[in-house]
């Protein structure tokens, strides 16, 4: 979902400085923030403090990043342009289509139903008992709950996180030129096939 389908750095930079601001502590900058995304909302607000803290600290901390994201998951998050259209395509063309994504479960179905309405088939966020991406988890839920096998699906992320989703799930990747990592980046982490742009991405799913 983020830095694939959505942009949602600004907004999640915004909450996650509100937390910092609220506990002393200096705030960081958009690009900061898009380095610390990929692993859920703990990690990303653990990397924002610069350093390790309690674990009853860190509790406490993700408590008031989701609190205050759940009120602020919208104000300047948009799709990335030329998507909702891709999306529109791949349903008329048959594709089934589905988000896994390590942002909290409630974030991801109140981003589908707002910005991409009845163009997923599926949708699966972070929530108790799921392991995070990379672990192959949400990837394999979805495969059974389509009734597909790997090799008849692809996975499209912007992250070294999601290279390594894909491998670990056994399915082909596709990564984003436009997303939270640069190409050298995505590169170096094994990215065998890096669409630059919507047209090629739409090139690499529809033949």
């Amino acid at each position: 979902m983020d830095g694939t389908i959505l942009n949602t750095s600004e907004d999640l930079c915004l909450s996650l400085n509100y937390v910092l601001k609220k506990y002393g502590l200096p705030e960081r900058s958009v690009d900061d923030t898009k380095r610390f995304l990929g692993y859920g909302i703990r990690r990303l607000v653990e990397r924002g403090t610069g350093e390790e803290r309690s674990s009853d600290l860190l509790d406490d901390m993700v408590g008031d990043f989701k609190a205050h994201y759940k009120l602020h998951c919208m104000d300047a998050t948009r799709p990335y342009a030329g998507i909702t259209e891709l999306l529109k395509l791949l349903r008329e063309r048959g594709i089934r289509t589905a988000v896994v994504s390590n942002k909290a479960d409630f974030a991801v179905r109140e981003l589908m139903d707002r910005f991409f309405p009845g163009l997923f088939d599926a949708a699966i966020g972070e929530r108790e008992g799921v392991r995070r991406k990379p672990a192959p988890d949400s990837v394999n839920e979805v495969l059974k709950v389509f009734g597909i096998q790997p090799e008849n699906a692809v996975y499209i992320g912007d992250s070294e996180v999601d290279i390594q989703t894909a491998q670990n799930a056994g399915v082909r990747c596709v990564c984003v030129a436009w997303g939270f990592r640069d190409v050298q980046t995505l590169e170096a982490c094994g990215a065998e096939h890096i669409a630059q742009n919507v047209d090629a991405l739409r090139s690499a799913l529809i033949r």
